[in-house]
């Protein structure tokens, strides 16, 4: 992610000797994204990935890194906290929670085909299914009542159809949380979600998936709506945001194979995905209007989303089967 505190290899060659890891030998900045310092590092045991928390307290990382531990040891392929000498993977540096975890294979693939996205379906499925038993829970922090904090901070920015849709989605997401289809999915569909699966927090060797990674939105929410947020970025035309079916079907039915859907998810896919859309159409307005310092920041441009919210709301999507 950005780099928001740095971290000379001075600083990482003393503060690795915690660790069974050997010496450090490099460490480079990890310059995309939005939320926490992230570096990889080079020691001589192999590569690993450093990060620096930068708004999350060393209490709220529990759930997060033994999530992450929790489906690597369930077949799940995602990084793997490193424990210290003393067996603890939270720690600190340059005054930041810290951690190290291991290092993914492979690369992003931007563009993904439906192979891709047949391969990222079945693996959300499968750690879907791997994290019933995980013991912590949180609820999901960029869910409704993130919704209803942040949407009046950046009303004000808004020209007046942005603002008509912003209040008119949120109404609309109410009047569906409030109602017995949402009671039937969080009562039955239900469970840790990564809630940020995006084409740059997968890792693909090939064709080959190797690893889901960046578990730092990870909370308890719906099942599909993390499936939402996922065919919102895997399975769409980058130029206009229209879902692209042959992507949308091999995500959808790889799926199923592994969890199948209900009918109650169903009935909810559409508002689904226009919830998946609002929730990060809001995130990048508030990036893009309220920035912080970084030393490598690019906010993301939020009218992408915008349009994605008013595409799903037009028009019904693909059938979940």
């Amino acid at each position: 992610m950005a780099v928001f505190t740095s971290v000379s290899l001075e600083q990482l060659s003393g503060w690795i000797t915690q660790f069974s890891l050997g010496q450090a030998q490099a460490i480079k900045g990890i310059s995309s994204g939005i939320e926490n310092s992230n570096f990889f590092i080079r020691t001589d045991s192999g590569e690993y990935v450093l990060t620096l928390f930068e708004k999350l307290r060393a209490e709220e990382l529990p759930f997060y890194l033994h999530l992450m531990r929790h489906l690597a040891q369930h077949g799940v392929l995602v990084p793997e906290p490193i424990a210290n000498r003393d067996g603890a993977i939270i720690h600190e540096l340059n005054g930041k929670p810290a951690s190290v975890v291991t290092k993914l294979e492979g690369a992003h693939q931007m563009a993904p085909q439906a192979p891709h996205c047949a391969a990222v379906g079945a693996m959300l499925a499968k750690m879907h299914l791997a994290a019933r038993d995980f013991e912590l829970s949180q609820p999901n922090l960029r869910g409704l009542p993130w919704w209803r904090e942040t949407a009046p901070i950046v009303l004000p920015h808004l020209p007046a159809d942005a603002q008509r849709l912003l209040l008119d989605e949120m109404a609309f997401q109410q009047a569906f949380a409030a109602g017995g289809l949402h009671a039937e999915l969080l009562k039955n569909h239900f469970g840790p979600i990564h809630a940020d699966l995006f084409r740059n927090n997968v890792m693909f060797d090939g064709d080959r998936l190797t690893g889901f990674f960046d578990f730092y939105f990870a909370g308890c929410d719906t099942w599909l709506f993390d499936l939402a947020v996922t065919v919102n970025d895997w399975c769409i035309d980058d130029g206009n945001g229209q879902l692209q079916e042959t992507r949308v079907r091999a995500m959808l039915d790889a799926y199923h194979a592994v969890r199948p859907f209900s009918a109650a998810e169903t009935q909810a896919w559409q508002t689904m995905l226009r919830a998946a859309a609002l929730r990060f159409w809001l995130s990048r307005l508030y990036d893009f209007y309220l920035p912080r310092d970084a030393e490598m920041l690019t906010p993301h441009d939020p009218v992408h989303f915008e349009r994605i919210l008013r595409l799903r709301a037009a028009a019904p999507p693909p059938a979940l089967y």
